[in-house]
């Protein structure tokens, strides 16, 4: 039986590498299903692929916010 190591933990305490869900996206964002598939679809929000799980960086949830507060205050 092979034994692996334990990880180290994240050293960055603001869990700036947090993978998170799309359910845990539409209920940070207010939005529905289809919608946040939508912003994944054209790119606006980025995401990775994990087997079948859709994952979305903690970081392009931020980036993505943070993008519309300025296109907003912009216009």
């Amino acid at each position: 039986m092979t034994t692996y190591p334990p990880t180290a933990p994240l050293q960055d305490p603001d869990l700036s590498q947090e993978l998170l869900t799309v359910p845990q996206v539409m209920a940070r964002l207010q939005l529905g299903r289809s919608a946040v598939y939508d912003l994944l679809r054209s790119g606006q929000l980025a995401s990775i692929t994990l087997g079948r799980a859709r994952r979305i960086p903690a970081h392009a949830l931020t980036d993505f916010i943070r993008a519309r507060i300025e296109q907003e205050a912009a216009a």
